[in-house]
């Protein structure tokens, strides 16, 4: 195992591990934003160019934007208490702590443009090892791309993490869609950023795996991938080893992401989820909550 040791202890060293460092919990509540409510995504419709003003700490940053109009999928504003108290910070351009998503970012999307990747999926050996937190704060980052567009699909169909992290609180999801063929644009919400689409999860106990090998999951993957040539789509899945519903899954998409936590992951742990990774694209690890 020490190899894995000296691999945590090279990331804790430096300012960004394999991919980027997580940034260590803290608040940040000041916000505001003049914007469009954009994306491209069922349910829109798109308009032309915008410019909206983005300020924080008393200055202002004017940015081009495109101007999407949502018609039919639900906009919900966010609670900006809620998103500190949940350490969602990546929608403050002037917090300093958000420098270490922007490299993330940066890195994920190089290297999945540069293959030709457009999912991906995010998970972690157990719970609470910060990988629902590092989807949003990650897909935040991704949505102040001027020329991408980003859908978060909470996969945890026992315990969702995507919804209460940024304090929404579902009306339908992905169940609904795969079973009862709803419309995907009555189930996408808009938590108030531009280019930003979530498809929530609503708790369904313990036949998961048997949501995930359905065909009507296999259409959904292959709509939302190939719908929007700017579209990035990242899946929030169960920790590999509570159960098997991660490894179902990562074959399906172009790439993952493994989170780990500094401290608290076990090597062993560590080393039997990259086993069960294995034939599956690993991006690279995020070595969280290192200090």
């Amino acid at each position: 195992m020490d190899y894995l040791q000296e691999a945590i202890e090279r990331a804790r060293q430096k300012r960004e591990g394999v991919i980027g460092r997580t940034p260590p919990p803290g608040t940040r509540t000041t916000r505001t934003v003049d914007r469009q409510h954009e994306s491209r995504d069922p349910g829109l419709r798109a308009g032309g160019s915008a410019l909206g003003a983005i300020r924080g700490n008393g200055a202002s940053l004017a940015v081009p934007t495109r101007q999407v109009v949502y018609s039919q999928t639900r906009v919900v504003e966010p609670d900006q208490q809620v998103l500190a108290n949940n350490r969602i910070i990546a929608w403050d351009i002037d917090d300093p702590r958000v420098e270490a998503y922007r490299q993330l970012r940066s890195q994920v999307l190089s290297a999945m443009k540069r293959n030709g990747w457009k999912t991906l999926l995010i998970t972690g050996p157990r719970e609470d090892v910060g990988k629902s937190l590092t989807a949003v704060n990650l897909a935040l980052c991704i949505s102040h791309e001027m020329n991408q567009t980003v859908m978060l699909v909470d996969l945890d169909f026992r315990e969702p993490s995507v919804c209460p992290t940024l304090g929404i609180e579902p009306e339908k999801g992905i169940v609904d869609y795969l079973v009862d063929h709803e419309p995907l644009e009555n189930i996408l919400i808009n938590p108030g950023y531009p280019r930003f689409v979530v498809v929530p999860c609503l708790p369904r106990g313990q036949h998961a795996s048997e949501f995930l090998n359905m065909p009507e999951m296999d259409e959904f993957l292959a709509d939302v991938r190939n719908r929007y040539a700017d579209r990035i789509v990242i899946f929030d899945a169960p920790p590999l080893l509570r159960n098997d519903d991660a490894m179902v899954f990562a074959p399906k998409v172009d790439a993952c992401l493994m989170i780990v936590e500094d401290g608290g992951s076990d090597p062993a742990d560590i080393k039997r989820s990259l086993q069960l990774l294995e034939g599956v694209q690993l991006i690279g690890t995020v070595l969280n909550k290192a200090r």
